[in-house]
């Protein structure tokens, strides 16, 4: 068993490496667009805001596999055939890709999603801590 140094900022510097790595590895090279994402740590839990405007909850995959969070989907182009009037199209479809690293902490039994209003959230409660335990010290003779 190692010993480590408490540094109360470690868990969400560690993510948010993981999220630069990621995005320098290409982690969203499959994809036609990244949504952008928000990533919050509360005393009990880790929050994800994931802007997915236009994404119908029914084409997003939420998936937790070997402490990595995969968000996937699809925004769907409307079946429209007249493109005339249009000067420049700048709104993205197809398919999105994300996935983050979590922290040991993170406890993948109760992870929940909710899509609304275009913002996917995704809380990540974390285990229960184990206490701190007091360790008297004695007088040796």
């Amino acid at each position: 068993m190692a010993i480590t140094r408490y540094e109360p900022w470690g868990l969400l510097t560690q993510l948010q490496r993981e999220l630069e790595r990621g995005a320098a590895e290409g982690s969203t090279a499959t994809a036609e667009w990244a949504p952008a994402v928000d990533i919050k740590e509360e005393t009990d839990r880790f929050l994800i805001h994931a802007d997915i405007p236009g994404v119908k909850p029914e084409d997003i995959d939420v998936s937790m596999e070997d402490g990595v969070l995969t968000i996937k989907g699809e925004k769907k182009t409307e079946a429209k055939t007249e493109k005339k009037g249009y000067k420049r199209v700048e709104r993205t479809y197809g398919s999105f890709y994300r996935r983050f690293s979590l922290p040991d902490t993170a406890n993948p039994e109760t992870i929940s999603a909710v899509s609304k209003h275009g913002v996917l959230e995704i809380i990540i409660p974390k285990r229960e801590a184990v206490q701190p335990k007091k360790i008297s010290v004695t007088h040796a003779e």
